[in-house]
């Protein structure tokens, strides 16, 4: 009868320690989420940005002459 008591304990033990395994990795994995959106928002705000640049006043390459040297 002890050894099932003791096989229960064991049990009982390692459902605690993968129950805390599962608290410590789902907390982790809500971090990383908001990281990501974070990250996320960010781009866009920089994408955003460089979209509403203006372009520049000078040619293309392809569109500007050679200088006298060629």
């Amino acid at each position: 009868m002890q050894h099932i008591i003791d096989d229960i304990e064991q049990l009982q033990m390692k459902v605690a320690f993968q129950e805390d395994t599962i608290e410590s990795l789902n907390k982790a994995l809500i971090k990383q989420q908001k990281q990501l959106e974070d990250l996320q928002f960010s781009f866009k705000q920089v994408l955003n940005k460089l979209q509403a640049i203006e372009p520049s006043n000078m040619a293309d390459e392809h569109e500007e002459t050679p200088p006298p040297h060629y």
